[in-house]
């Protein structure tokens, strides 16, 4: 089970201007919808900035604290 403040934490430290929303669909912590807004994002495809998220929660997804995410990102408006 990961902890939604550790995920959060881990996106900011790769990402120090984002804003992370995470949703835990599972109730156990293990699935989740996570909303990252991020300037990084600029001019990056939308491959590039999961890439960017998915690196940053490296950690997290190895030792299986999250077996399912679903992710969106975008830039500021």
């Amino acid at each position: 089970m990961a902890h939604l403040s550790n995920v959060v934490a881990s996106i900011k430290k790769a990402l120090p201007d984002a804003e992370v929303k995470i949703e835990d669909l599972s109730g156990a912590g293990d699935h989740l919808q996570v909303n990252v807004i991020s300037s990084s994002f600029k001019g990056l495809t939308r491959i590039q900035q999961h890439q960017l998220v998915y690196g940053a929660l490296q950690k997290e997804l190895a030792n299986e604290a999250i077996h399912a995410l679903a992710l969106n990102t975008s830039i500021p408006s």
